[in-house]
C-alpha cells in the first residue's frame, strides 16, 4: 500500500517514534491490505514505521551504492537483449538456420524463466541470493555462447543467459525502492538509464567487432566459415566477461543487506533492525526504529503477530512449505484478493505484455529492418547499419532523465508519464514508416526511442509502487513474465511477415491501446511512500 508522507514525522526525535506512529492512522487498507485481517495491518503499520526511518536516514551512501549497483542488472537485462539482437544476423550467415530468428525467441524464452523464477523466489527466500547469483549464471553462458559450434547450442546458451538476467528487472528495482526515502523514489525511474546504458555498450562492441571480423554480405550460403565469421564471436565473449566483472563488483565489494520489509513479513524482527543499524552505520547516521517498536505495533492491534520469528534456514523452508500446499502460491492470490486489487494488477499485467510484444517487434530486429531500408536508400554498408543503431540508442539516455522529471509534475505522474508516452511512442513509429531515405530514417527512430524511454522508466517505477513489498517480487514477476511471453511472439512474426512495415505497425498499434489503458489504472502513488 502507498501512505502518504508525513513529514512532522521525519522530523521527530531520533529515539521517539510516538509521532511516527501518527502516520498509521492514515493507513488506507487499497493497495497493500489485501484481506482486512489483523496480520496485514500488523505489517502496513510497521512498514510505515520502516519508512520513517529510511525517511530520517535520507539519500545516503548505501543507496547511492544500491543505485548503481541495481542498475548494473537492469544494464545486463537490456544488454544482453541488444547483444543477441546485433549478433543474430551473423549467426545466421554462419549456421544458416531455417529461421535465425528463433536465437532471439531461446533467449526471450529463458527471460520467461528467470523473471518467474527469481521474481517468486525473491518472495520466498528474499532478495539477497537473488541479486548475487543471475549475473554470474549470464556471464557463464555468455560467454559460453561465443564458442558455441552451432545454431542450437548457441540458442540453448542464450536461453540460459536469460534464465539468468531474467530476475534483475523484477528484483533488483524492488530491493532499490525497498531502501529508497519517500522523497526519492523518482531515483526508481531514473534507475532506467542503466537499461539505456546497457543498449549502448554492446551496439559501440558490435560497431567495432561485427563489420571488421564478419563474413561479407556476397557469402555463397552454407560457405561462411568460423575464422571469417568471429565478430559476432567476439561481442560475446566480451559482453559475457564483463557481465563477470560486474558480477565481482556486486559480490565481494558491496555487502547487501537484505530488505527489511522482507525479514519483517517473515517475522524477522531483530534482524529487519539490525538491517537498519548497519545501512545507517555505513551512512555515518543513526536511524529511530527499534525492536520495541515494531513489537508495539503489535500490542497497539492486541494482536499477536502470527508469523512466529525463526531463523533463516526455517523462515525459508517455511516460506515453501506454505507455497506448496493446497492451497497454493498465497503470494499470488493475495494479488487478487479484492475487486480493486484484481482490476488493478490485470491491467498492469496486460500493459506489460502488449509492451512485451510491441518494443521487440520494434527495437530487436531493428539493425536487420534498417538494412533493409538502407538498401532502398543506396547504402548497404554494415558500419553504417551499426552507426545508425547506435545514434539511435545514445537518444534513449535523455529519454530516461526527462521521464525522471515528468513523473513528479502535479496532474501528470506516474499514470500520465505512461500513457502519454505510449501513445506519443505509438505517433512517431506510424511515421517512421514513411520514411525513405537515411536521414528520415534516422530522425523517426531518435525521436521514437527518446520517447519510448520516458515509457520504460514510469512503467518500471509505477508497477513496484503499487504492489507491497511482501508480494512485491510475485507481482513484478508476473508481470515481467508476461511481457516475456508476449514478446516470443516477436520472432515468429518477424520470421513469417519478413523485416518489412507490418512489425513496426503492429507496434505502433500496441503501444497506442497501452497508452489507453495507463489512464485508467486505479492508483497514482506519486507523492506517497510505497510500502
Amino acid at each position: 500500500m502507498d501512505i502518504k508522507k508525513d513529514e512532522t514525522a521525519v522530523d521527530a526525535s531520533p529515539r521517539d517514534n510516538d509521532v511516527a506512529r501518527g502516520e498509521l492512522e492514515s493507513v488506507r487498507p487499497e493497495l497493500i491490505t489485501l484481506k482486512e485481517s489483523g496480520d496485514n495491518l500488523v505489517f502496513e503499520a510497521q512498514a510505515a514505521l520502516v519508512n520513517h526511518a529510511v525517511q530520517k536516514m535520507g539519500m545516503g551512501k548505501y543507496q547511492w551504492g544500491l543505485f548503481v549497483l541495481a542498475g548494473y542488472g537492469w544494464l545486463c537485462d537490456q544488454l544482453w537483449q541488444t547483444t543477441v539482437s546485433d549478433a543474430l544476423p551473423q549467426v545466421g550467415v554462419e549456421f544458416t538456420p531455417q529461421h535465425s530468428a528463433f536465437l532471439s525467441l531461446a533467449l526471450i524464452a529463458g527471460l520467461v524463466c528467470g523473471a518467474g523464477f527469481w521474481g517468486f523466489g525473491a518472495d520466498l527466500i528474499g532478495r539477497r541470493l537473488v541479486f548475487n547469483t543471475t549475473l554470474f549464471i549470464a556471464g557463464v553462458f555468455g560467454i559460453a555462447a561465443g564458442a558455441a559450434n552451432s545454431f542450437v547450442c548457441c540458442a540453448v546458451l542464450c536461453a540460459f543467459i536469460g534464465f539468468g538476467v531474467g530476475g534483475n528487472l523484477p528484483v533488483d528495482g524492488a530491493i532499490f525502492l525497498e531502501f529508497l526515502p519517500a522523497s526519492h523514489q523518482y531515483l526508481l525511474e531514473i534507475l532506467s538509464v542503466w537499461w539505456s546504458i546497457g543498449q549502448v555498450i554492446p551496439a559501440v562492441t558490435a560497431w567495432g567487432f561485427l563489420p571488421n571480423f564478419s563474413c561479407s554480405a556476397d557469402t555463397p550460403v552454407g560457405q561462411c566459415k568460423k575464422a571469417d565469421n568471429m565478430g559476432w564471436r567476439y561481442l560475446m565473449y566480451t559482453m559475457g566477461s564483463f557481465t563477470m566483472v560486474l558480477w565481482i563488483i556486486r559480490f565481494f565489494f558491496f555487502r547487501l543487506r537484505e530488505s527489511p520489509k522482507y525479514l519483517i513479513g517473515q517475522g524477522r524482527y531483530q534482524e529487519a533492525i539490525d538491517v537498519l543499524n548497519s545501512v545507517a552505520t555505513f551512512n555515518g547516521i543513526t536511524q529511530p526504529l527499534t525492536l520495541n517498536d515494531l513489537e508495539q505495533v503489535e500490542r497497539d492491534f492486541s494482536i499477536t503477530h502470527e508469523v512466529t520469528p525463526v531463523d533463516r534456514r526455517t523462515a525459508v523452508k517455511r516460506a515453501i512449505t506454505t507455497s506448496l500446499k493446497p492451497t497454493g502460491f498465497p503470494h499470488v492470490k493475495a494479488l487478487f484478493a479484492t475487486p480493486k486489487l484484481a482490476y488493478s494488477m490485470s491491467l498492469i499485467i496486460l500493459i506489460w505484455g502488449m509492451i512485451g510484444l510491441a518494443s521487440p517487434l520494434y527495437s530487436n530486429f531493428l539493425p536487420e529492418y534498417l538494412a533493409t531500408k538502407g538498401a532502398e536508400a543506396g547504402s548497404t554498408s554494415v558500419a553504417i547499419t551499426y552507426r545508425n543503431n547506435l545514434i539511435i540508442i545514445v537518444c534513449s539516455i535523455p529519454g530516461t532523465l526527462i521521464g525522471g522529471w515528468l513523473i513528479n509534475i502535479k496532474h501528470i505522474g506516474r499514470k500520465g508519464t505512461l500513457g502519454g508516452a505510449l501513445i506519443v511512442s505509438a505517433i512517431f513509429l506510424f511515421a517512421f514508416t514513411a520514411a525513405r531515405n537515411q536521414a528520415q530514417i534516422l530522425a523517426f527512430n531518435c525521436v521514437a526511442t527518446f520517447v519510448q524511454y520516458i515509457m520504460w522508466g514510469a512503467l518500471y517505477c509505477y508497477t513496484p509502487e503499487v504492489i507491497p513489498s511482501v508480494h512485491r517480487g510475485t507481482g513484478t514477476g508476473i508481470a515481467a513474465a508476461f511481457n516475456r511471453i508476449c514478446g516470443l511472439m516477436a520472432p515468429i512474426i518477424a520470421t513469417y511477415v519478413g523485416f518489412t512495415s507490418v512489425p513496426v505497425f503492429v507496434s505502433a498499434s500496441l503501444y497506442m491501446a497501452a497508452g489507453f489503458l495507463s489512464f485508467a489504472l486505479p492508483f497514482e502513488p506519486m507523492g506517497k511512500a510505497s510500502l
